[in-house]
């Protein structure tokens, strides 16, 4: 059985090609416990395999708009078998959470690693509709199964137009003109909509919401607690149990 020093080489040699922080650099030690930690325990727990990790940590860094650690791991979800398209739309799905511009940043720090490793840009469309008019339809056929009418009726007290705008916004928006794309299924999508809501902080009624739809698409309960416990790593310790407690009941081993 290896160690945990071995654990941590043998993972960063996966995902990045290069050998685990040594005494090299003006923070050995800080590198040390970083790599050891993420790589050498969080990512040997739970059943996660390095491409949805990788999907994860790039969802949290896109969100967190840290973008050295994001064009670090593009490169990393790539070594660890991410296709393209798979990574570019995990970053696009961010847009309704995180806003258009920290998106845009992300899609450029992304776009720079595909364009380093000769990956042809714009990549394949993934797009399925054929007009506008299909984005609410298509959107909602995606979105009522799972959330049924839960938006539209909690934001009936809104003022004027807007309690019909604001929820028809989100079904075009969030499941017209993304979830209806291809190149990532359901299941991940959720998923990863989870941990976005988590790394936001302050979104624990989203995040219960989405681990619910999460469930209902065929996520594990192991498979929720292990891509957040994974995201920890990232958006802090605070934020993880936060995510998790505001889910207690829906992951725990009794529920």
């Amino acid at each position: 059985m290896m160690d945990r020093k071995e654990r941590t080489e043998q993972k960063v040699q996966q995902l990045f090609h290069t050998p685990a922080a040594g005494n090299e650099g003006t923070d050995p030690e800080f590198m040390q416990i970083l790599q050891r930690y993420i790589f050498g325990d969080v990512c040997y727990t739970g059943s996660l395999d390095n491409r949805m990790r990788e999907l994860v940590t790039i969802t949290v860094l896109a969100t967190l708009n840290t973008l050295p650690q994001l064009k670090a791991h593009v490169q990393a979800g790539l070594n660890a078998g991410c296709t393209p398209v798979e990574i570019r739309e995990a970053v696009y799905q961010c847009a309704p959470f995180i806003g258009f511009p920290k998106t845009l940043n992300a899609i450029s720090t992304m776009n720079a690693v595909f364009t380093e490793q000769g990956i042809s840009l714009p990549l394949p469309e993934q797009k399925t509709l054929s007009s506008d008019d299909e984005r609410y339809t298509k959107g909602l056929e995606i979105q009522a199964p799972v959330y049924g009418t839960e938006i539209a009726d909690r934001y009936q007290w809104l003022p004027g137009d807007f309690a019909e705008a604001v929820p028809r916004f989100l079904t075009e928006l969030c499941f017209g003109d993304f979830n209806t794309r291809t190149g990532l299924d359901g299941k991940t999508r959720e998923l990863l909509t989870v941990v976005m809501l988590a790394t936001l902080g302050g979104a624990e009624v989203q995040v219960k919401s989405h681990v619910i739809g999460a469930l209902k698409v065929g996520c594990t309960k192991e498979e929720i607690v292990c891509a957040l416990v994974h995201a920890g790593c990232y958006m802090g310790i605070p934020r993880m149990f936060n995510a998790l407690n505001a889910c207690r009941e829906l992951l725990s081993q009794q529920a």
